[in-house]
């Protein structure tokens, strides 16, 4: 087992301390389903500026799931951004702290929504009503 892998079950297992696994993996199933919808509303809208605001609706959503929901939408998140560390340098022309900058904004609006915090703070103006 790797480390990143032992990391993950160490806080599964801490996550899952004061429920039942199966109530904690249907909220996990379940928040990874908010943060699915949140990543197709996002590729749907394709509109300038909204990338925070779904960061945050999804972590928002996947949170109010309880415990499991919460803990999916930090192992997504955290995924997402480590992947994107990687891929967008060799494919959108980004340079590492660019790259660095947005994901720390991306990460930022990731715990806001994560914490309860409204996610249409993010909303950006004109962003139809349908998200």
């Amino acid at each position: 087992m790797n480390l990143s892998t032992g990391i993950i079950f160490c806080f599964l297992i801490l996550g899952v301390s004061s429920q039942g696994w199966g109530t904690f993996l249907k909220e996990a199933g379940q928040g990874a389903k908010d943060m699915w919808r949140a990543y197709q509303d996002m590729k749907e809208a394709n509109y300038k500026g909204a990338d925070k605001y779904f960061h945050a609706r999804g972590n928002y959503d996947a949170a109010r799931r309880g415990p499991g929901g919460a803990w999916a939408a930090k192992v997504i998140s955290n995924a997402r951004e480590t992947i994107q560390g990687i891929t967008d340098p060799l494919f959108k022309g980004m340079t590492r702290d660019q790259v660095r900058e947005d994901s720390k904004a991306d990460q930022f609006a990731n715990e806001w929504g994560r914490s309860g915090k409204d996610p249409n703070h993010f909303r950006p103006a004109g962003l139809p009503d349908k998200y």
